[in-house]
């Protein structure tokens, strides 16, 4: 399952506007590659939309089913909020609204 945390503005390329909803997954729990200590997270990621404002902003708190899969993409710069750190990523997150079964997860998608 995934909760819609919120909205925001985009302008697409040809400058209009619309809205994208803030998915967020389940908790996780990841351990540090440096201090090898456990800590709480969850993966999130953005899916446009034809709502209104106030249609977004009822839809914060509603759940949906299906997971948030990380891919592999072009590298490109992220700054990471709070600092003045860029750092380089080769992947994005995306939804994808199909359930999976615990086999599937562990086995992979040519369980399915």
């Amino acid at each position: 399952m995934v909760t819609i945390t919120d909205f925001k503005k985009r302008t697409s390329e040809d400058g209009r506007e619309f809205n994208v909803l803030l998915l967020q997954g389940e908790m996780e729990l990841v351990q540090s590659k440096e201090s090898g200590r456990f800590y709480a997270t969850a993966k999130t990621c953005t899916i446009p939309c034809t709502f209104n404002d106030p249609m977004c902003q009822g839809l914060i708190g509603k759940t949906l089913p299906g997971n948030i899969e990380k891919i592999e993409c072009d590298p490109y710069d992220y700054h990471i909020p709070g600092t003045d750190e860029i750092i380089s990523l080769s992947y994005t997150y995306y939804y994808d609204p199909l359930e999976r079964t615990m086999e599937q997860e562990v086995f992979g998608k040519a369980a399915a």
